[in-house]
């Protein structure tokens, strides 16, 4: 029996259009329906996270049930970002998988260590890309369970 797809909103941290629309036609290429707001540095991340600056208006989107982060940005890099999120009692129980060109040993046990939950590193083909965001989706949307 499987499980109903839980509609929980995608936040990805991207500096580069580029990969930012190529994510956003890999989503819809994989039919994923999850709500996709984007960033494009670990600052505005935070200060999406956080409710700050541009994002301090009421009602402002949904908490994200899952963090598509870039290692690689300005002002703030993914590391940092990550550092700071999972330091906050707040914001701490957020997936957050890191989605870079990096194939560094050093980069995948230290984010690891920082509490990133997966390390994926970008394809260079777009059905690649697919493949790895249908299989994003269907584990963290129907298989496991998110905190609220």
């Amino acid at each position: 029996m499987e499980k109903a797809r839980k509609l929980f909103p995608i936040l990805i941290a991207e500096d580069d259009p580029d990969d930012r629309l190529i994510i956003k036609d890999a989503f819809e290429e994989a039919g994923v329906r999850q709500v996709i707001h984007y960033v494009e540095d670990g600052q505005e991340l935070m200060d999406y996270l956080c409710l700050r600056g541009k994002y301090s208006w009421p009602n402002h989107a949904s908490r994200p049930g899952i963090i598509l982060l870039d290692l690689n940005m300005p002002k703030k890099n993914g590391q940092e970002a990550l550092r700071e999120i999972k330091s906050d009692p707040n914001l701490k129980r957020i997936p957050v998988v890191v989605m870079t060109t990096s194939k560094r040993v050093e980069d995948i046990g230290l984010l690891y260590d920082l509490g990133a939950n997966s390390y994926i590193q970008k394809p260079t083909d777009f059905a690649s890309f697919v493949m790895i965001v249908k299989t994003v989706s269907r584990y963290w949307f129907e298989i496991v369970e998110l905190p609220s």
